[in-house]
């Protein structure tokens, strides 16, 4: 086996993983959904064609990540969840670091994400309103996941 299908066995293996941690969000509402579906999607995609249309063509796709990779939206409650899991992961590793480097890094990381979340990603405020894809420009769902 070559370097280039180990590469594709480690991704199509990850972007399973990454469902099944997605699945269990749906239930657990401490652990969130989307960023980890959205995972395996780009592990699909670096991964293999098949599986990536695959994935794509599923309910989990259609339900909690189309309108996200159509418009680049999420629901208020689904941004807080990932910004409060996240954040917690983030504190805990600062408080348990001993090295200053590592701390410096997590608070810039904390920075990006939160700026991310605030001023790149639109927020939808209830289930009935979503931006209108009139106006922006539509993207495949493989094209959004490399800008």
């Amino acid at each position: 086996m070559n370097s280039k299908g180990l590469k594709n066995i480690i991704y199509i293996g990850s972007g399973f993983i990454c469902i099944g941690l997605g699945c269990i969000g749906i239930v657990l509402p401490v652990l969130p959904t989307t960023p980890f579906l959205l995972l395996a999607l780009l592990c699909f995609s670096k991964g293999s064609n098949r599986f990536y249309h695959w994935f794509s063509s599923t309910g989990l796709y259609k339900k909690y990540l189309s309108d996200f990779i159509k418009t680049r939206s999420m629901k208020l409650k689904a941004k807080i969840s990932i910004l409060i899991m996240a954040s917690l992961v983030l504190i805990v590793v600062f408080v348990v670091s001993p090295l200053i480097w590592i701390k410096a890094l997590i608070l810039w990381l904390m920075g990006i994400k939160y700026y991310y979340f605030i001023f790149k990603i639109k927020t939808i405020k209830s289930a009935n309103s979503s931006p209108s894809l009139s106006s922006k420009k539509k993207l495949s769902p493989k094209n959004s996941l490399q800008s």
